[in-house]
């Protein structure tokens, strides 16, 4: 997975941008339409989003909106719109903060590393009675240790982390193993099946990882 996506049409602007972060030694990719930003983002996910507004085809905001209906990965958006609508509209939409053009360099690294420090520098995730060491890898139901292969470690943490939304099936493939398997249903299926065993209690009516007919799974 990316860690942070760009979506920016003026090139220069951010292929400067993208110079910084790497100099920071986070993953980078870069585009400059939101479609491409769309289809990057269901490939291969991100991180972060670092997002324009006035962009070629569909804007930012309908961009915001399209990633925030499927995840709640952190979008901060980065416009040369500085009107209060267009403000309360970006974060409406979902997004983590706003900040306007021209910005200094140096407030906006300050804000990556904030939030990449309060959602990803956890060091566990509790959630009711299963506890996930994130820097070890290890999960704990009612305390004692589940045996969870990396796959499935991974799985769980996308679950909990986006608790409550319904998230696709290709979505879910895209994030864990990425676009170039050719085995998304079994692969995905198998592993739901073997993660229900491990974290519920009645894996044949799981409380947790609920099945969405028809498009995915949620985490309640």
């Amino acid at each position: 997975m990316t860690d942070i996506l760009i979506v920016e049409d003026n090139k220069e602007l951010g292929e400067l941008l993208c110079d910084f972060l790497r100099a920071e030694n986070y993953t980078v990719s870069l585009c400059e339409n939101g479609e491409k930003a769309l289809s990057l983002y269901e490939k291969y996910g991100a991180r972060l989003v670092v997002l324009d507004i006035m962009l070629p085809g569909i804007d930012g905001f309908a961009v915001c909106r399209k990633i925030r209906e499927e995840s709640n990965t952190p979008i901060l958006i980065v416009s040369a719109k500085t009107d209060k609508d267009d403000k309360l509209n970006g974060l409406i939409l979902g997004a983590d903060d706003y900040i306007e053009k021209p910005y200094d360099i140096d407030i906006l690294m300050a804000k990556i590393a904030g939030i990449f420090k309060r959602r990803y520098a956890l060091e566990e995730i509790t959630e009711g009675d299963l506890r996930l060491n994130l820097a070890e890898k290890i999960v704990y139901k009612n305390d004692v240790q589940i045996d969870m292969t990396q796959k499935e470690f991974e799985l769980l943490t996308l679950f909990i982390e986006n608790k409550g939304k319904t998230l696709k099936k290709e979505y879910i493939f895209n994030q864990i193993w990425g676009s170039d398997s050719f085995s998304e249903q079994q692969t995905l299926t198998v592993h739901i099946k073997w993660l229900r065993q491990k974290i519920e209690d009645n894996p044949k009516e799981p409380a947790h990882i609920q099945t969405v007919w028809g498009v995915g799974y949620k985490f309640v």
